[in-house]
Parts: structure tokens; sequence; C-alpha cells
């Protein structure tokens, strides 16, 4: 029996570890199977406050994490395939059979990007291929881009990116846009971008110091040609990790947990969210720990009986 799960260890996670472990709760936290999250796969992070001259991803991370382990907390290198949420204490069920009971639960298990699937998308990421334009758009100061989506991300990212590129090229597998007219009015009048619409991405080029270019297929023509560009923003969406929940937690539209305003609570008491699994707009590394640490104080509250509002009001 624990007093408090956490699944997950990106930023929220980790920070909701360090302040449960520091009141004294004794956390377990489940890795998954991407310790320490997205950030992992980034290389220099230039916008976490108290880095002045930046700190690589998989560093800032393992700083979280033994921080985490000094006040106590207790981790374990598994996936939580199934979850009994219907009764008090919760009961989690790994990869490999165990199951864990918890009198709560902390689910930081974050949301991945969707990737296009082709060849050589996945091995250069962080090599010019990139899922965050806010994250990585000033590594490409003066550069070539590319901005794969046909939706408001897209466009959004794309704005974005002209702050920063000589060229932001919009690749769309179709010669119409899902993104809303207010958007794509805003992309076609900035003069950085071009447009390659009905285009299908087949293949990322990359060579030694990384991305080189994309390599499309004419949908109309069927012809092939590789588009030069220094850099590849995939901006197609993002699938919120919640499976193994089989809908025991209120979500929205997309899939990511519902909580209650201004807190970090799921319509389950003991329940609780935080990170990109509940957040759609932001999804910064200093955002997650924020509310990471809104779960943990939110937890904490929860297990010593502070926890006021009406429960049978919950979402």
């Amino acid at each position: 029996m624990y007093k408090s799960v956490v699944i997950g260890t990106g930023p929220s996670g980790l920070t909701a570890a360090i302040y449960l472990a520091r009141a004294n709760l004794s956390p377990l936290v489940i890795e998954g199977p991407e310790p320490g999250g997205q950030l992992t796969t980034t290389t220099e992070v230039e916008n976490f406050p108290g880095f002045p001259q930046g700190i690589m991803g998989p560093e800032l991370m393992l700083n979280m994490r033994q921080q985490a382990e000094r006040f106590g907390a207790e981790f374990r290198s598994s996936w939580v395939v199934k979850a009994d949420l219907s009764k008090h204490p919760f009961t989690l069920t790994l990869e490999n059979g165990t199951e864990i009971v918890t009198e709560s639960l902390i689910i930081s298990t974050g949301a991945s990007a969707r990737l296009l699937g082709i060849p050589g998308e996945k091995e250069n990421i962080g090599r010019g291929v990139s899922t965050c334009a806010t994250c990585d758009g000033f590594f490409f100061r003066g550069k070539k881009i590319i901005v794969v989506g046909g939706g408001d991300s897209a466009m959004e990212e794309a704005h974005f990116l002209t702050r920063f590129a000589s060229e932001v090229r919009l690749v769309h597998r179709r010669p119409e846009l899902r993104a809303s007219k207010i958007m794509q009015d805003r992309s076609r009048e900035n003069p950085k971008v071009i447009w390659s619409l009905n285009r299908a991405p087949i293949e990322v080029i990359a060579g030694d110091r990384g991305v080189t270019g994309l390599k499309v297929r004419n949908n109309e023509t069927g012809e092939e040609e590789i588009l030069e560009t220094d850099g590849v923003f995939v901006a197609i969406g993002h699938n919120p990790n919640t499976s193994f929940l089989d809908g025991q937690i209120t979500t929205d539209e997309q899939g990511y947990i519902v909580v209650d305003p201004g807190t970090t609570r799921t319509n389950i008491v003991g329940v609780f969210a935080c990170g990109d699994v509940q957040d759609h707009q932001y999804r910064q590394a200093i955002t997650a720990a924020g509310s990471g640490c809104m779960a943990a104080l939110d937890c904490e509250k929860y297990l010593e009986g502070k926890m006021v509002y009406d429960w049978s009001q919950s979402l």
C-alpha cells in the first residue's frame, strides 16, 4: 500500500514527486517506456528558468529525478497497463502483472506528438526534426524550415517560426487546409510563408550534420521531389497517453483529461492529473512542472483530509 503513486516522469511527474517526497509521503514513481518524457529527445533547453546558459534536456530530467530520489521518492521502471479506479484504494497493474495499491494517484503520462511515420523521421528528432516550434524555433534563425500539417496548429507553428527562419514552407498532403479561415489568412499574408499543398511527405533526408531535405510526392502527378530545408517541424497533433485508464476518467473530445478549473482534481476523488496529459494549449516544460507542483499540493491536502469542496459536484 502506497500513500501516493505518480505515473510518468516528465517535468510534471518529477516535480510532483519532489513535492510529495519532501512532505514525507514516500511516493512511488512509475517511469514508463520513456523515462524523462519528451525533453529527453531534445538537445539544449534555453527557456527553463534558472539556467542562463541553457541545459541539455536529458540532464535537466536527470537532475529532477535525482532531486526526487534525494527526498525519498521510489522509482520503478515499468508501465501501467490497467488501472482500477472504481473503488478506493486504487489498484494499478504493471506490464509484468504486478499489482500496486495506492491511496492516491497522480497521472502525468503526457501526450505523444503524432509523427508522420516516414523513413528518416524518428532517427532525426533533435537533429532537425521537431514537434515543438516554441521549444526549437530559436535554433533555426536565418534558416529554411518546413512545417508539415494543415490544421490550426500547423498555421500557428508556421507563423511563429517566421520570427526566426528566412523561409517557412507549409507542406500538406491535401489540396485544401483544415485550418480555420482566420489562421489560413494570417499565414497567407506572411511573406515568409510559401506553400506546397497536395504533397505527401515520404522521407526525411539527412546528412552528417542533420536534416537537409524532405522528399515529397505530388498527389496529382505522382512525381517525387526533394524540398531543401534545414528543419522539419511536424504539426499534425498530439495523442494524450490515457488509453490505460479505459474511459474511467473524464476527458475532452481530444482525449485530454479534464480537471476542475484552477486545480488538478479529476472526476474521481483522490486522482489528480498534471502536465501535458491535461494541457493541450501550452505544452511547455515550465507549465508542466508548475502543474506537477499543484498536483502534489492537491494530493497532500487530500491525504490529510483537508481537501474541502463538494465532491458531488465533481466533473
